[in-house]
Parts: structure tokens; C-alpha cells; sequence
């Protein structure tokens, strides 16, 4: 019989997805599942969004600039990216098929196989992921859950920096802290790149959802570092279109623009309707959002402080995103996870999250971490809130 690749064996199964076999068994025996385990929210599409879909003129759905549809380019540069003060021209930016190819693209253009690229642990696990099918080692900087997963100082990133280091890969905000970096840390960051001469790769899909008086700074804004910074993005979470599956990459090195242009047009073009949607959305009004980050911040609010009521759970108040990591009173929380799907039910309901181990380096950290998204109105996190302390009081590993 064939055999699969060893590399196929050894790919890291998404910490965020693997248990979703277990919720679906659930499901299909009649158990209702609170998914707080995925960054999915349940908050309505822009109305522009989607009538640009509906009203769209085309006969025929045929490729696109491998870079994405001029129109929808120019309009991110002058509709969005120049509106909040990032100044991008169409020639800076690639349309991908979602945020997760732009990581992809960026680290396939800043890192051969054996280089080595640094990020703040707890990170997004498919950083990870995609290390691993680029053949990069990744290293990570602790970060520590009592101080809110802040940056550390510089000296802890110099520490790991070798030859091999080609990036420093941040998400501000971050996921799945839910941490916002300030505008000092970024600058700290930008000149730690800058001396190095190694690039900063950041992802700011969650840039609306920030709950400081403090506006969120871009990496873009770095002064004099325009050639060493890579700009991820993405239309999943700012404008609710998770599955249009939209994303772009940018920078001012034409160097970095122009490989990105190689990979994208060996995988041809991006989704044309995502563009289409995306097209559309850009005329969002200043309302929507206002109205979104309120809710989620409602949302937030309510999570930490149930979290933090129940014996022996610590989260700390994440002021970006919709995520938080929280510290539960399990010896396994994978294990822990696992049985809330396959044993724990009350009125036939249970509470999915996701064990939060496989978004750290370090062996053994975050064993006993989960994170939770807040993407459920209020009126269903109280239910799921509910399940999930019940769930700890009764778990047979529980450790206080």
C-alpha cells in the first residue's frame, strides 16, 4: 500500500479545529454545542457587502488579476488604508485567499528552510503550522498570562536573535491573548528589526477591536523601517465575511511586493466573489463598527468577569480582539475539553473552547490554559458561561 509523506505524518493538527470530530458526534446525538472554541462571530455582514454580491453584473466567473481586482485595490488604499493614516498605493498590495496566505506568502519571502523566525508565545497556532511546512524554526518569547501577556522587553528577543533570524512575527491585536500592543512597543519592536536588519511581520486583522483610549499604531507607521515591514490583513473579522476567505499582504519594499506577486500567480488568483464582497464593503459606515466594538466589548466584559468568578480560573482583561486565554483548575485542559464534548451535559447542552497548549513553544506551558472566543451574544455566553463552570466543578481532574 502507498504510503503518505513523513512530513504529511508529522503536520500539526490545528489546536483550534482537531476537536471539531467530537462536537459534530455531539451534535448529531441531539447536543446543543456553545462554540467559543473559533473566532467565528455571529454579528451580520455589512448590508453593502452583500448586495454587492447579490447586484453583481457578471455573466461568467472568470479569473482575476493574479493581485486582485485593480478597483478593490485602489479602494482599500484610498477608502480604507489612507483613511486611517497607513499610506498605501495599489502597487503595495496583494489580494490573498485570506490572512492565512498572506502569513503563508510572508514567511515563504522572508525565510528559507533552516531560518528562523521569533514570536511572542501564546500565538496564533498556525504560525506554527506554517513554520513547519516552510521548513523555519520557530522560537518563541514567553509572555505571562498575570500581566496580561504584555511585550516583554527587547532584551528577551535579542536573547534568540542569531544568524538564522530572518523575521519577528506579532499580531496586534492578538490572537489568542486578545492583547494590544502600544504604539512604544511597536517602535521598540521596529527598531530591534531595524537593527538586525531582519523584517517585522505584522498581522492586524483584529486592528478594530481595540478597547484602550490609545488607537491602535501599525507597524506601517514605523518610522524609516518601510523596507523591513510586512503588512497582514484580512476582511474576515473587520467587516464579519470569515468565509469570503479575503485577505492582503503589503509593504513598501518592492523587493517583497514582487515575490509576492510569484506566489500569487502560481496559485492564479484570489476568490472573485470575496472581492466582490470586500468591494463592496469598503463602503461600510463609521456606525457599523462603532456599533460591533460596543458589542464586544459587552461581550468581553461579561466573559472575564464570569471567568474570574468561578474557583480557581484566572483571565486576564484582553483589550483587543475577542479572544481571551484563561488559566482553569484541570491537570489536562485538552483532556478537559475532550470530555466536555464527549461526557459533560446539563439539559443537553455543552460548552465547546479550545485547549490552549498547542499555541505555545515552551514544553509544558499552557497545559492547564484554554482560550475562549467571545463571539456569542450575552444571553448565550450566560448559558455557556453556566455549562463551562458546572463543567469544572464536576471534571474528575480537577486540581483545586
Amino acid at each position: 500500500m502507498a504510503n503518505i509523506s513523513s512530513r504529511a505524518v508529522r503536520m500539526p493538527a490545528s489546536a483550534i479545529r482537531k476537536l471539531v470530530p467530537l462536537s459534530d458526534a455531539a451534535k448529531a446525538s441531539g447536543v446543543k454545542v456553545y462554540h467559543l472554541n473559533v473566532g467565528a462571530p455571529d454579528i451580520k455582514s455589512p448590508a453593502c457587502a452583500l448586495d454587492a454580491v447579490r447586484s453583481n453584473s457578471m455573466d461568467h466567473i472568470s479569473y482575476t488579476n493574479s493581485a486582485g481586482l485593480i478597483e478593490l485595490r485602489r479602494d482599500m488604499c484610498a477608502k480604507y488604508y489612507n483613511k486611517i493614516g497607513i499610506d498605501l498605493q495599489p502597487k503595495d498590495l496583494l489580494m490573498t485567499v485570506a490572512g492565512s496566505e498572506a502569513v503563508d506568502m510572508a514567511l515563504r519571502i522572508t525565510c528559507d528552510s533552516g531560518d528562523e523566525l521569533i514570536v511572542m508565545e501564546p500565538y496564533y497556532t498556525n504560525y506554527n503550522t506554517f513554520c513547519f511546512m516552510n521548513g523555519i524554526t520557530l522560537k518563541a518569547v514567553p509572555t505571562d498570562i498575570r500581566d496580561g501577556f504584555k511585550v516583554p522587553p527587547m532584551s528577551e528577543f535579542e536573547k534568540l536573535v542569531t544568524p538564522r533570524t530572518k523575521a519577528i512575527l506579532i499580531s496586534n491585536p492578538g490572537n489568542p491573548t486578545g492583547t494590544l500592543y502600544t504604539k512604544e512597543e511597536v517602535l521598540a519592536l521596529g527598531e530591534l528589526c531595524l537593527r538586525h536588519d531582519i523584517f517585522l511581520i505584522s498581522d492586524e486583522v483584529y486592528r478594530e477591536f481595540c478597547y484602550t483610549d490609545q488607537p491602535h499604531f501599525s507597524a506601517m507607521n514605523i518610522p524609516g523601517a518601510e523596507r523591513n515591514v510586512i503588512l497582514v490583513d484580512s476582511v474576515s473579522k473587520r467587516y464579519n465575511l470569515c468565509g469570503c476567505r479575503l485577505g492582503c499582504i503589503a509593504s513598501k519594499n518592492e523587493e517583497v511586493m514582487a515575490a509576492a506577486m510569484k506566489y500569487a500567480q502560481a496559485r492564479l488568483c484570489p476568490p472573485v466573489y470575496g472581492q466582490v464582497a470586500a468591494l463592496g464593503a469598503l463602503d461600510t459606515p463609521a456606525e457599523y463598527f462603532d456599533a460591533v466594538k460596543e458589542e464586544y466589548i459587552r461581550r468581553r466584559d461579561f466573559t472575564v468577569k464570569a471567568l474570574n468568578e468561578m474557583p480557581g480560573v484566572f483571565s486576564p482583561l484582553p483589550m483587543g480582539a475577542f479572544y481571551t486565554i484563561a488559566e482553569i483548575p484541570v491537570d489536562d485542559a485538552e483532556a478537559f475539553c475532550r470530555w466536555m464534548l464527549t461526557e459533560f451535559r446539563i439539559d443537553g447542552e455543552t460548552t465547546m473552547v479550545t485547549p490552549a497548549a498547542s499555541f505555545y513553544k515552551t514544553p509544558g506551558k499552557g497545559i492547564n490554559h484554554v482560550r475562549i472566543a467571545y463571539v456569542l451574544e450575552v444571553e448565550e455566553l450566560k448559558k455557556a458561561m453556566n455549562i463551562f463552570a458546572k463543567g469544572l466543578e464536576a471534571y474528575p481532574g480537577r486540581t483545586v
